[in-house]
């Protein structure tokens, strides 16, 4: 005889569901119908760990030294040696009738640059003119003096004074040629008009004037700048944090942006006494000898290299991980675990390795091949 037992509506729901709930998570952990799992992926303070399966797929590689003096990188510009700039001026005030030259031109000492039509010119000539006469005069009177004076016909003081008029004369003289000179012109050719010519050779870097203009002179700005191109200056901005690896006296190594295949030696002549306050950089001035493709202007990278010698780490190219614009390397940690390890790299070094400024120290291993273990799926 079966016994029946009634059971409460709500306690059979309630088994019901706990029955189900049992039954989905006994599915759940079957292993034969779980997806496989994920790499494991550890984090710590120091880096990523990476759990791999296989680590014999990764060869490794042993951390070299490399002794190398640090060095700065900055950018800089071509500018003039200001101690090389010579101006040009006409001294003559007037007209300016003619332009001999241009911005930009080389030009050669005594080259004329610039003709000007002067009413100073016209008066100087007239005061020489004047002069010479007078000293003619004067040259005239003493010699008739001198005769008188051996006859007795006149005192010795008339005599005197005779000489002084005639040394007078020969000053006046002396005093129109050099004003003559000063203004440009010729005493043996005179003519209104001046020739301006250049003081030296060089290149024109900067041109005030033009044709048909006027010049007053000394009171006008300087009608050409001639610079000395053959050794020029090459102005860095380098920040305060850095000033430490820049002495005056030292040597510079100087590369155009424009002929970056081309290694030029400079020396550090000046460093800046004020920071410009906005950035934090000082002006540093370094001299160049130009062989002859530096041009105004240009941009430069200059290097800087400072005389203690420092240890640093060197590894193979590939093994340094580029991501999210930083460097990375994959040092090992265990048999089968390795950390993700920041570094800072510095220059490469032929054939095929590159300079590790911190992060990892001469000695340690690392993945020779970081994208390969960066880009395995089940590692």
């Amino acid at each position: 005889m079966k016994r029946i037992v009634l059971v409460p509506a709500g306690l059979a729901v309630a088994v019901t569901v706990l029955l189900a709930g049992c039954e989905r998570k006994a599915t759940a952990k079957n292993p034969q119908i779980e997806d496989p799992p994920p790499a494991e992926v550890e984090h710590e303070q120091s880096g990523v760990l990476l759990n791999v399966d296989h680590p014999e797929r990764f060869p490794m590689a042993t951390v070299g030294r490399h002794t190398a003096a640090p060095e700065l990188n900055v950018t800089g510009v071509i500018g003039a040696d200001v101690a090389r700039n010579v101006p040009v001026v006409s001294i003559a005030s007037g007209r300016i009738v003619e332009v001999r030259a241009r911005l930009g031109d080389s030009v050669t000492k005594g080259q004329l640059l610039m003709r000007v039509q002067s009413t100073d010119i016209a008066d100087a000539f007239s005061d020489y003119k004047q002069a010479v006469a007078d000293e003619t005069l004067a040259v005239a009177q003493l010699a008739r003096s001198k005769i008188l004076y051996d006859k007795g016909a006149i005192a010795q003081k008339d005599l005197e004074v005779a000489q002084d008029t005639e040394e007078k004369a020969d000053v006046v003289v002396e005093t129109a040629i050099e004003r003559l000179r000063v203004l440009g012109a010729d005493k043996d050719h005179p003519s209104a008009l001046v020739d301006v010519v250049a003081p030296v050779s060089g290149v024109i870097t900067d041109q005030q004037v033009t044709a048909a203009a006027g010049t007053q002179g000394l009171a006008s700005p300087n009608a050409f700048t001639i610079s000395d191109l053959s050794h020029v200056w090459v102005l860095c901005d380098v920040y305060e944090n850095d000033l430490a690896l820049v002495k005056v006296g030292e040597d510079a190594e100087i590369r155009l942006n424009a002929y970056p295949s081309m290694v030029l030696r400079g020396r550090v002549s000046n460093i800046g006494s004020i920071l410009d306050p906005n950035i934090r950089t000082a002006k540093v001035r370094v001299e160049v000898g130009n062989p002859g493709m530096m041009r105004l202007g240009m941009f430069v990278q200059a290097t800087f290299r400072g005389q203690q010698v420092e240890i640093r780490g060197m590894v193979p190219a590939s093994a340094i991980l580029h991501l999210h614009d930083r460097d990375w390397v994959y040092v090992a940690k265990g048999a089968n675990t390795f950390r993700r390890v920041e570094v800072r790299s510095g220059q490469m070094i032929p054939p095929g390795r590159q300079e590790i400024l911190s992060g990892i120290r001469p000695g340690d291993r690392v993945v020779a091949n970081a994208l390969l273990l960066e880009n395995t799926p089940d590692r």
